[in-house]
Formats: C-alpha cells, sequence, structure tokens
C-alpha cells in the first residue's frame, strides 16, 4: 500500500485504519501522535487495543513495540485504561 508500511508494526490492516482516520502519512502520523490516532481507531474498530496503541508509539521511534522501555509502557496503559470503552 503506501509509506506507513515503511515503519515498524505497521501492517495492511492498522495502514488501512490509519488512512481511514485521516491518517495517511508518516508525517500526518507524527503530528498526530501514537494516542491520537489510537483515539480516532478505536472510535470505528473496538477492539482496538493496548498492543495496537503500543504498536503506534513503537513505530513513532521506528521499534518494534515490544522494545519500548517499561515507562513509556507504563504510560500508554494508563491512557489506555483511561480511554478505553468497556
Amino acid at each position: 500500500m503506501g509509506e506507513l508500511k515503511t515503519l515498524p508494526n505497521i501492517a495492511d490492516k492498522l495502514e488501512t485504519q490509519l488512512i481511514e482516520v485521516g491518517i495517511p502519512t508518516i508525517a500526518a502520523l507524527e503530528q498526530t501522535g501514537s494516542r491520537e490516532a489510537w483515539l480516532r481507531i478505536a472510535a470505528i474498530d473496538p477492539s482496538a487495543c493496548y498492543m495496537r496503541l503500543c504498536a503506534l508509539e513503537g513505530a513513532l521511534h521506528g521499534v518494534r513495540w515490544h522494545h519500548l522501555d517499561d515507562e513509556t509502557k507504563k504510560e500508554l496503559k494508563s491512557f489506555y485504561t483511561l480511554n478505553k470503552k468497556s
């Protein structure tokens, strides 16, 4: 597809979702940030999970989400917990 798939953690489905929510490029993702991007995706896909949020953050840092530092993962988990739809 497009350039988003050149980032770590971004495969076909996530790239498609990013485009659907108005984030079609790497620059747009950088400007939007992982949290806002995840919120937009969660609004159209209730299965958007913590790992997808981590995938977006990792993509912005150029690393697989597994390699995010513990503090970042903790902050993302807190954000996810506060914003997930029950």
